[in-house]
């Protein structure tokens, strides 16, 4: 097991939301981001199944055929949009049963934060404000279906902003959008 390895890893994960997170006036949820991933059921599978280069999920996923430490980590935190699928009150008039709840504008803001952090992380000094809309739009497939346009809408206008404009502007528009109460 990579435990001290893994420990640092989420630890630096964590730092570098939160910094973000206060940079855009988000401190609450700065300091609460991915608290569960210090919990037994998370931890030890991260610190099992940790590389260095990506998500120990992953790992755990390919050799199992899922992942518990993700199940548990979805389920408890509002930043990820899957926390957000609901099944369909209406039966059989949304995508495989299953319909996806609109974001509030603090949790895209979140979600956002999330990805830049996992970049920065996973890519380390050869990280570029382009890298975390280049991960997202490999995922985009399977996710869209499962995003509310709303939400979607919002995330890919910021990561777009990131990457063509760079993150002083995009913090700048985010922290002028949360004082008008984002809508």
């Amino acid at each position: 097991m990579q435990v001290w390895k893994h420990l640092k890893t989420i630890t630096f994960h964590k730092y570098l939301v939160m910094k973000g997170c206060f940079a855009v006036g988000l401190y609450r949820q700065g300091l609460l981001h991915d608290l569960s991933k210090y919990t037994p059921s998370e931890f030890w599978v991260g610190a099992r199944y940790f590389q260095g280069d990506r998500s120990p999920n992953n790992a755990e996923r390919e050799a199992i055929g899922y992942s518990s430490a993700w199940l548990h980590h979805k389920g408890r935190n509002k930043h990820h949009y899957e926390y957000w699928i609901d099944y369909c009150a209406d039966g059989g008039t949304c995508k495989r049963g299953m319909k996806p709840a609109p974001m509030p504008d603090r949790y895209i803001v979140e979600m956002f934060m999330d990805r830049i952090a996992a970049s920065k992380v996973y890519n380390g000094k050869a990280y570029t404000d382009g890298d975390a809309l280049t991960y997202y739009e490999k995922g985009a497939g399977r996710m869209r279906d499962f995003l509310h346009p709303y939400t979607r809408k919002r995330l890919e206008k910021l990561l777009h902003m990131l990457a063509e404009q760079g993150e002083a502007k995009t913090f700048a528009y985010i922290r002028k959008r949360k004082r008008r109460g984002f809508h």
